[in-house]
């Protein structure tokens, strides 16, 4: 890996993974976790500085050439520091061009297609051009961090009918964007598209890369919110050891005790899918058990995520829901990735069909090995 970081991230040992979250960690503490207009530009120098931005992309392309386990590390760490930076949505657009063979620039990238599944729809009109390049209209919706973005990597129906990737320079003539924010206020603009793509920046996408781009999104969300859930349980049994009502601290009733029990059986039963489908999915994210892993994972985080941010709230009483305190850094990011990158109504949805698939006698075995 590059600088910062040991070298050969392929077959990094458990050591190696715990400097890297003992390292993301120090970053993280180092900065505040804000979301200002734009791109906290100190952290992401120094996080790229560490080779911690496209961690998971190889060397030869210009990342640091690490593994699947690494990343889920690093987005764990990430999701419990609200750190307000592009690691996932850089990585995933990092990832969808090179598989594509385009170039990967440096800096914050952003990524788009038209899965109906993230909420960062495409609805675009691609028509191939006689040099080889795409004539391209149409509008991006609700687009992770564009306004930061060096290039925007898009997947999306050919003329065709096959699937394309496009590198999208957002400060090229035809390129325009409305701003926005989720939640959490965490960038999330609408792109409008009028512009020709030259043949340099477009290329065919690999037979099944639509399935896999789905899945690393849905899995980089849930370890995002496994993390941003221990955030909101730590912030609030910490509350509650101080916080004192009636001579003692609130901690010390039964009624708040079994409410944190349950954000922490909540956080754990999240952060066991999250690591799960991590761990499946590092034999190949296009596989049948990484996909079901990773539906599992998604679902039962953003399944938690509802309960864990209502608990820290009813923990914390009126002061949670001040701009002054920093547990809505937690739970609007809880409240906001939920329904990200694929609702746990959509992927309850993508388990059941999987399970009436294998049939009664295939439930157990399809348990077993997705755990």
């Amino acid at each position: 890996m590059n600088s910062g970081m040991n070298a050969g991230a392929g077959s990094a040992t458990g050591s190696e993974t715990d400097e890297l979250v003992a390292t993301a960690r120090s970053v993280f503490a180092d900065h505040p976790a804000e979301v200002s207009d734009g791109l906290p530009a100190p952290l992401w120098s120094t996080l790229t500085e560490l080779g911690l931005v496209q961690l998971s992309l190889p060397e030869e392309a210009g990342g640091s050439g690490g593994t699947l386990a690494d990343l889920a590390a690093l987005l764990l760490v990430a999701g419990e520091a609200a750190a307000p930076v592009p690691l996932a949505e850089t990585e995933l657009a990092g990832w969808l061009l090179h598989s594509a063979g385009l170039a990967v620039p440096s800096g914050v990238l952003a990524v788009a297609w038209d899965s109906g599944v993230s909420g960062t729809g495409a609805a675009l009109d691609v028509r191939a051009e006689s040099d080889g390049g795409y004539a391209v209209s149409g509008q991006l919706t609700r687009v992770g961090w564009a306004r930061a973005a060096a290039r925007l990597a898009v997947l999306a129906t050919g003329p065709d009918g096959a699937d394309v990737v496009l590198s999208v320079d957002p400060a090229a003539a035809g390129v325009s964007l409305t701003e926005g924010t989720n939640l959490a206020g965490e960038p999330r603009d609408d792109v409008r598209l009028d512009l020709r793509i030259a043949e340099a920046d477009c290329a065919a996408a690999p037979d099944g890369t639509r399935e896999p781009l789905v899945r690393r999104a849905a899995l980089a969300r849930a370890l995002l919110l496994a993390g941003a859930a221990g955030r909101a349980l730590a912030g609030s049994v910490r509350y509650a050891g101080e916080r004192v009502q009636f001579g003692r601290p609130i901690a010390k009733f039964q009624a708040i005790q079994q409410q944190l029990a349950l954000a922490a059986a909540e956080v754990a039963a999240g952060r066991a899918a999250a690591e799960a489908a991590a761990r499946i999915a590092a034999g190949g994210v296009a596989g049948p058990d990484a996909g079901f892993a990773i539906a599992v994972a998604k679902a039962r985080t953003s399944e938690a995520a509802g309960v864990i941010a209502r608990i820290a709230h009813q923990v914390h009483g009126a002061i949670g829901f001040t701009l002054e305190h920093d547990l809505r850094l937690a739970t609007t990011r809880l409240w906001a990735w939920r329904e990200e990158d694929g609702s746990e109504a959509h992927w309850h949805a993508v388990i059941a069909r999987r399970v009436l698939a294998e049939g009664a006698d295939g439930l157990w075995p399809l348990l077993t090995r997705a755990s």
